[in-house]
């Protein structure tokens, strides 16, 4: 299994998201690239964040943060 291009550009945004803090949250401005703004958009549609410009993580999207940290860390 590989994964696809739009699921890596996911999980580089997941990754992006503040992990000190529940209260802290990621803006993502209309001239970003459309690719992150489509990735925003995916997220927000599998409630994995709570706006389809970013905001904040979801329940959801906190567990499997922590899902991908621990990959990328692991594959360091």
């Amino acid at each position: 299994m590989s994964l696809a291009t739009e699921q890596i550009t996911d999980l580089e945004l997941l990754l992006k998201f503040p992990t000190a803090s529940a209260m802290q949250g990621l803006k993502i401005h209309h001239d970003a690239p459309e690719s992150m703004q489509a990735s925003a958009k995916r997220l927000f549609d599998r409630g994995i964040i709570d706006q389809v410009d970013g905001g904040y993580l979801t329940e959801l999207g906190h567990e499997l943060q922590q899902h991908a940290l621990h990959i990328t860390n692991a594959l360091k």
